[in-house]
């Protein structure tokens, strides 16, 4: 059975979901509810996780959360093995309560938190459970539009931070920008996840790649990888470089550091191997040149030649 690829690091955003076994119900009474909320509450005093919203639907799950300690695992597990623990001695049952593994997609917090927290308040409203989603006393969306006092272990300032720095003109705001959907059609921000499970701009996906995924070996049991370790080597970089520039090899050189640097996924005391370089001095380098792209257009089309050539977007 594929395994999910994990990305955990100190600091890491996620949206978290989890659905009942045969899509049966996880919730089905009001204690069951107060009681999952419970094990919320738990996750951070215990292991300093940060809810910033939830949706407790019939069958699933809906949460955004954030890891200080970049201890994703060990927080999902206490709150899953807590919650079937208890589900199950309450109805006398054994087994598995969940439908396989928790999936989480790792999220560029500034570009998707407004609209997933969006996405998952409007969730009852979606099905027809509500009209309003202020009006499902099961997320977190109530405490963000100032309908009630969030509890302690909810943060909701990182979120309403996006629409000022007033509480009540926030949550108004909020109010509104959630409301703005409501009996429209729209796509759900999940959609343009990468790979299941990396959700973000350009810039941020080649973060992670660089910091978290570069060593990382392909793995038959974690098919997302292959999403990721598909990237050109500095030598294949350096060859296309000097054979789109081939009566300057000073620029071939900058380009050539600039797209190992982005995108080659190789340590940079590797790259700095290569081109008798520091680390320091790669960064730099590749520093300057990104800020030479911005500047000359000729350049940045002799640039997106060496990219296509190699398979990558540069936008």
């Amino acid at each position: 059975m594929a395994r999910p690829l994990r990305i955990e690091y100190p600091g890491a955003f996620y949206h978290v979901t989890a659905r009942g076994n045969e899509q049966k119900d996880i919730f089905k009474s009001q204690r069951d509810r107060e009681k999952f909320l419970s094990y919320l509450e738990a996750a951070t005093q215990r292991y300093d996780a940060v809810i910033h919203a939830y949706c407790l639907m019939n069958n699933h799950y809906h949460l955004i959360v954030e890891t200080p300690h970049g201890n994703l695992s060990q927080i999902m597990k206490h709150i899953n093995s807590s919650y079937t623990t208890y589900f199950n001695v309450k109805r006398k049952r054994a087994g598995h309560l969940l439908q396989g593994r928790y999936k989480a997609i790792l999220v560029d917090a500034d570009e998707y938190a407004t609209e997933l927290s969006r996405y998952i308040h409007l969730n009852p409203v979606r099905v027809g459970m509500v009209e309003k989603p202020e009006e499902y006393r099961w997320s977190s969306c109530r405490y963000y539009m100032g309908g009630s006092v969030a509890p302690d272990w909810l943060r909701t300032d990182f979120i309403l931070g996006y629409f000022g720095n007033k509480k009540d003109a926030a949550q108004k705001k909020y109010r509104q920008f959630v409301h703005d959907l409501i009996g429209q059609d729209y796509s759900s921000p999940l959609l343009v996840t990468i790979a299941s499970t990396i959700l973000g701009r350009e810039e941020f996906v080649n973060e992670i790649q660089d910091r978290h995924l570069s060593d990382r070996k392909y793995d038959r049991e974690q098919p997302a990888l292959r999403k990721f370790s598909s990237k050109p080597s500095p030598e294949e970089i350096v060859k296309a470089a000097r054979k789109a520039i081939p009566d300057d090899n000073r620029l071939a050189t900058k380009a050539a550091i600039y797209l190992c640097h982005r995108f080659s996924g190789t340590k940079l005391r590797e790259i700095g191997s290569l081109f008798q370089l520091t680390e320091s001095g790669v960064t730099q380098a590749s520093k300057r040149f990104g800020q030479k792209l911005d500047d000359d257009k000729q350049v940045k089309v002799v640039v997106q030649k060496i990219g296509k050539s190699l398979g990558l977007s540069i936008v």
